[in-house]
């Protein structure tokens, strides 16, 4: 009876691991968005280009960045749309390795907007 017992302890304690894990990953994934958008707004409204590049190169790995530039204001846009496991199995969309396929996907997003400097 304890062994039947243990063996759904020790499973229940992995899952709530797991589900804690994909939690703590979707925060860190969020900060990224933030700080992304935050940065590449920030460079924008400079008008420095190359830190522009530099600020969506740290971007997470398949979001989508949009910039709108008007003379009162620059919005930037960050999205992402992450499915469990894809990332820890490297698997690309079409393959046959994604394990999470059946799991769903969940969209984060994040912007920022900052008012242009004179000149820039």
């Amino acid at each position: 009876m304890v062994t039947a017992e243990l063996a759904v302890a020790t499973l229940a304690a992995a899952a709530l691991m797991i589900m804690l894990s994909w939690g703590i990953f979707l925060i860190t994934i969020q900060l990224r968005c933030i700080d992304t958008a935050a940065a590449v707004a920030r460079q924008s409204a400079r008008g420095d280009t190359a830190a522009v590049v530099a600020a969506k190169g740290r971007a997470p790995s398949g979001a989508v960045i949009e910039v709108t530039k008007t003379p009162t204001l620059v919005r930037v846009d960050v999205r992402v749309s992450i499915r469990p496991f894809r990332w820890a199995t490297g698997a690309s969309p079409g393959s046959g390795r994604d394990f999470g396929s059946g799991l769903g996907s969940v969209d984060v997003r994040a912007d920022a907007q900052v008012v242009p400097e004179p000149g820039a």
